[in-house]
């Protein structure tokens, strides 16, 4: 594939594409064998002079919330469910990775004229340590060499703010810690980031491009990327200062209309939002019985109300995986798809395009999702792991810990409580309790911020390696004062407001307990009379010092209520804290077990 680059004056690339081989759907197929590609087309509505048919098949590969997964996923990371054709489900294992991705889209496009690649957000972020810490260089010169052509912001692109997400675009060496290979500079992304929706709080101009405009031969594609709305809530606020991330369908019709001014109507949007399917197989039919009666979330109704001039829809987020029919405002059935997350999946997308009228013909669109199986890895990319593991070898391997058992993360909805998160808390709590370190009497951590199980290796050993990616942001660690009735508050808004849909639990230290009642609603659901701290109720005229990350101290998460806290002390990073509590309340001879849960109450 052919990619030019150019500036344009605000310093964005643009980029025009070119690909391979080609086919015309069914058509070529069908035609006897020594039959012209022109033949084909002719038949598919004739030339135009120059061997190209009216109608051509546009293949468009995409995955989304690959996370920097270089290396294969592990455990259920590395998993997936299908459903039978008796109905009955199976669990696919060992799926998934960069190295194995690049191979089937590789193989995806042989044959194809006319193929673009595009992602929908979180490529890097929440990494594994391999990306994570060289600030996801390693996973951006991976998706180059997969020949990526385009991606939507998603919230992690955001985990280290605006001005790392620039040199991520661009290039350039770290501003701190410089270049991570002697003599070589970091080159950026050769694909472009789009951020439609955000943009600048004082000139309203967009962060990144908003658009993307693929062309070949005359086919036009328009592109318009855009993250999830809320994105601001669960990002660390400082390094997103002066930013404003818009509504996700006010924005795609906005520049929908743009691209149409341009003469472009075939238009595909890449969007950092998702929903639940009713079944969590990733061949599960969404559209039974009707067009996208199958799935829920706030991608039904952002699909539901996005222009009908967008013919399909690229999502991410949720990690799930479907490919849905969900009507649009003039009650078309539209694309809708995600391909879960890790590389285990990528999507397959048929977009039939009309020369004459410049638009897909939105009947003949198909979509289906494909298992990345671990039969072939990428040469480039296994090499390219390589010679970063060797660079990372003498900070990931060191020893920081035993552990006695797994200690696990459990992902199941309805889990409330976590062992690990309860043993993160645990060690927030002691590393900052010392008055000289910030004074705290509790501990609180946000349950998204704990990103994998601690998993038992033979011999127990605990690895840098294995914290990091236990808790992979770093986020510096926070000491204020919240008094009673704002950490009672903030209970609440566990169950209500933003997390009123999807319940967000916060893993407290293990002197924090109080009892959440699924019985009632909202925020009645925390009985407020059995919040205690050290056995004693809590005041709500008392002032106490509470430990957390600075995510969680700037409101992430939807938790105004702790964004509120003063007398803010900031220490160690929460990765640091963590390590220094595993050295030293472990070894081999006495190694750390899960802590008991119980902290939280629940009545069913």
């Amino acid at each position: 594939m052919a990619v030019k680059r150019s500036k344009s004056k605000a310093g964005r690339r643009i980029l025009a594409v070119g690909a391979g081989l080609a086919t015309v759907g069914a058509l070529v197929a069908a035609m006897p064998a020594g039959a012209s590609q022109d033949a084909a087309e002719a038949a598919a509505g004739g030339t135009n002079g120059k061997g190209w048919g009216r109608m051509v098949d546009v293949q468009l590969l995409s995955f989304n919330d690959l996370h920097g997964n270089l290396e294969p996923p592990a455990g259920s990371s590395a998993r997936l469910t299908r459903v039978k054709e008796d109905g009955t489900t199976e669990t696919i294992n060992n799926v998934g990775g960069a190295e194995y991705l690049a191979t089937h889209l590789e193989q995806a496009r042989a044959g194809h004229r006319y193929s673009i690649t595009a992602a929908a957000g979180d490529m890097i972020g929440a990494s594994p340590l391999l990306s994570g810490i060289f600030h996801d260089e390693p996973t951006i010169e991976a998706l180059n060499e997969m020949k990526l052509d385009v991606s939507s912001v998603g919230n992690h692109e955001f985990d280290e703010g605006a001005r790392e997400l620039s040199r991520i675009q661009n290039g350039g060496c770290h501003p701190v810690e410089g270049c991570f290979e002697e003599g070589k500079t970091f080159e950026g992304a050769n694909f472009p980031y789009l951020a439609a929706n955000v943009t600048d709080e004082k000139s309203g101009k967009p962060l990144l491009d908003p658009y993307f405009i693929w062309e070949k031969d005359g086919v036009r594609i328009g592109f318009i990327g855009v993250t999830l709305e809320g994105t601001a809530n669960i990002v660390a606020a400082e390094g997103i200062k002066g930013l404003k991330f818009g509504d996700e369908v006010e924005t795609i019709n906005k520049y929908a209309k743009v691209l149409e001014r341009k003469g472009v109507k075939s238009i595909v949007a890449l969007l950092h939002e998702g929903g639940m399917p009713a079944s969590g197989a990733y061949n599960y039919d969404c559209d039974t019985p009707g067009a996208g009666a199958g799935i829920s979330g706030p991608i039904v109704d952002i699909a539901k109300n996005v222009t009908p001039q967008v013919d399909a829809l690229v999502t991410g987020h949720t990690h799930q995986a479907y490919a849905c029919s969900i009507p649009d405002p003039s009650g078309k059935p539209r694309t809708v798809t995600s391909a879960a997350s890790f590389g285990r999946l990528y999507t397959d997308t048929t977009l039939t395009y009309d020369r004459r009228t410049k638009d897909i013909v939105r009947t003949a669109v198909a979509s289906a999702n494909h298992v990345v199986t671990r039969d072939a890895a990428h040469g480039k990319i296994t090499d390219l792991i390589k010679r970063w593991n060797v660079l990372a070898a003498p900070i990931a391997n060191r020893p920081v810990g035993h552990i006695g058992e797994t200690i696990d993360n459990p992902t199941d909805a309805g889990v409330y409580e976590k062992p690990l998160g309860n043993l993160i808390a645990d060690a927030q709590l002691a590393g900052l309790s010392p008055a000289d370190k910030g004074g705290a009497q509790l501990a609180l951590m946000n349950p998204g911020g704990v990103r994998a199980p601690l998993t038992k290796r033979d011999d127990g050993v605990v690895t840098y390696r294995d914290a990091y990616t236990v808790q992979p942001f770093t986020n510096m660690m926070t000491t204020v004062d919240l008094t009673g009735a704002q950490l009672v508050t903030a209970l609440q808004q566990q169950v209500s407001g933003a997390n009123l849909a999807s319940p967000k639990i916060l893993q407290v230290s293990k002197n924090f307990t109080y009892t959440l009642d699924l019985t009632k609603a909202g925020a009645d659901r925390i009985v407020v009379g059995s919040v205690r701290l050290n056995g004693e109720p809590i005041d709500p005229s008392k002032s106490y010092r509470v430990a957390m990350n600075e995510f969680l101290t700037g409101g992430g998460d939807g938790f105004p209520a702790l964004a509120s806290g003063t007398n803010k002390l900031v220490g160690a990073s929460d990765l640091d804290v963590f390590i220094a509590y595993l050295t030293a309340n472990s070894s081999a001879a006495e190694p750390m077990r899960a802590p008991a849960t119980g902290r939280i109450t629940i009545v069913k």
